[in-house]
């Protein structure tokens, strides 16, 4: 089956589809890991965007359902150069494609297209499956939104409030997109756990009477999250507030600080961080956006930084108890280096 990949600047790649015959459009990233595919293509913040792999096989273990990050599929397409027809193990993940109607194109030649993105930045996309119309392709990505146009986190967050009951303290989780592994995280150090959707306002979570404030990872540009602005701007410096991935800017943002679009993000398994102790971790990351260092308030310290960019992956407040990092320390499949210590420290900070 034909597929093409078009992009905003006019050029299209033509492939191989896998999945249903449909099309799609939006935003471009590539994802550096080598394992957990379908972690990623499950994971929330892909909405709005086109995932590319770089490692050049995918699908080789199949598709193991317990691992989702959600129930669904949330990536608008995966582009990948091969796809493993018979894995080892699972169904594969072409039979999965068709079976639930996802798109894909393999064939692509995604080192050369990699490097395009990283010198020129993230582009927007479309991508066709059951022809070859480049110029069709062009057009549609030509077409689509700046992500920082787009509702995105509304798609993705839960429409009402429920809970996860545990004998420990009581975090009300802000769902800007979670993850399973979040939640499965802060259960195992027992928390009872209440999940607000996006908009939920201050008033609604004081009801829960939680001893802690959690927000989440989320997709698209954080400026657009105002109401988890609004409730991380009431409760910090009244409860203990932590914040991971888009809940990393939603914080510095409540605090008046700045974010900033990237120019391709950081996205893969292999990301390094420094803390301020010169400890260096290997960490799972997936953001297109970041916080500006140099715009928090006094009595922030920014705690880990990129080692590759220098970019803030974490800040932290005593004063106001606050806690936040950028990269995911509950990434199923690894690294582990930092699910111990950053969610101990979250739940240690809790009266």
């Amino acid at each position: 089956m034909k597929a093409v990949l078009g992009l905003e600047d006019g050029e299209f790649i033509v492939g191989e589809g896998f999945g249903a015959e449909g099309s799609s459009s939006g935003e471009l990233v590539f994802s550096t890991q080598m394992t957990g595919y379908m972690e990623a293509l499950t994971d929330p913040s892909y909405a709005g965007q086109l995932l590319m792999f770089t490692f050049p096989l995918i699908g080789n273990y199949g598709v193991d359902g317990q691992n989702f990050q959600s129930p669904t599929v949330h990536a608008l397409g995966c582009v990948a150069r091969e796809v493993c027809t018979t894995p080892s193990a699972n169904p594969s993940i072409i039979d999965f494609f068709e079976k639930n109607g996802l798109l894909g194109i393999s064939g692509v030649d995604t080192r050369k297209l990699t490097i395009k993105t990283r010198e020129h930045g993230t582009m927007r996309a479309a991508l066709i499956v059951g022809s070859d119309d480049g110029e069709e392709a062009v057009r549609m990505a030509r077409a689509v939104q700046n992500i920082s146009e787009q509702d995105l986190i509304a798609q993705v967050s839960c429409k009402e409030s429920y809970r996860i009951p545990g004998k420990g303290k009581r975090i009300a989780v802000i769902d800007l997109g979670i993850k399973k592994n979040i939640a499965i995280s802060l259960r195992k150090r027992g928390a009872d756990l209440h999940i607000f959707p996006h908009n939920a306002k201050p008033s609604e979570i004081e009801s829960y009477e939680p001893e802690a404030i959690f927000i989440t990872n989320g997709p698209g540009d954080p400026k657009r999250a105002t109401d988890a602005i609004a409730a991380a701007k009431h409760f910090i410096g009244k409860l203990p507030v932590f914040g991971i991935c888009m809940g990393n800017q939603i914080c510095a943002l409540a605090l008046d600080g700045e974010t900033y679009k990237m120019k391709f993000g950081h996205r893969g398994s292999n990301q390094p961080v420094r803390h301020t102790d010169g400890q260096i971790y290997i960490t799972t990351q997936n953001h297109g956006f970041a916080v500006d260092g140099d715009s928090l308030p006094e009595g922030c310290t920014v705690a880990y930084t990129n080692v590759n960019d220098g970019s803030v992956e974490g800040f932290c407040n005593d004063d106001l108890n606050v806690l936040c990092v950028q990269f995911h320390p509950e990434a199923h499949g690894g690294p582990h280096d930092t699910e111990r210590h950053i969610f101990d420290e979250m739940y240690r900070r809790i009266a």
